[in-house]
């Protein structure tokens, strides 16, 4: 499990997390990528494609090798209402879920939690 606390507020944690995900994905783990704070908009289509940072791989590549390799991607459910995001808003392949969704994932036999 990767939680992203931060976007575009704090660009090299975010494009970390994500560069984390997608290379976990492509070594076959399991990935589950949670969406938090300013991350969430990330969730959105088109949004990723605004997101720079020098010497990063692009975002939109990264969701797409998640999405790809069977990770999954979710947005908080709080920060999705504070943002007026809803499902149907989202990229496809993505979700909204809560509090009691993560702590069923991240307590799970064999699972390690990174939080960027």
């Amino acid at each position: 499990m990767i939680k992203v606390t931060a976007g575009a507020d704090a660009p090299e944690r975010c494009s970390q997390a994500f560069t984390v995900a997608a290379v976990a994905v492509a070594s076959g783990v399991e990935v589950s990528l949670w969406l938090t704070g300013e991350s969430s908009w990330f969730a959105l289509p088109g949004r990723a494609a605004e997101f720079e940072l020098p010497h990063a791989a692009p975002l939109p590549e990264l969701i797409d090798g998640i999405l790809a390799g069977g990770g999954m991607i979710t947005v908080c459910t709080q920060c999705a209402a504070r943002r007026d995001i809803e499902e149907k808003d989202l990229i496809e392949g993505a979700r909204i879920a809560g509090a009691q969704v993560f702590v069923g994932e991240v307590m799970a036999d064999d699972v390690q939690a990174l939080v960027y």
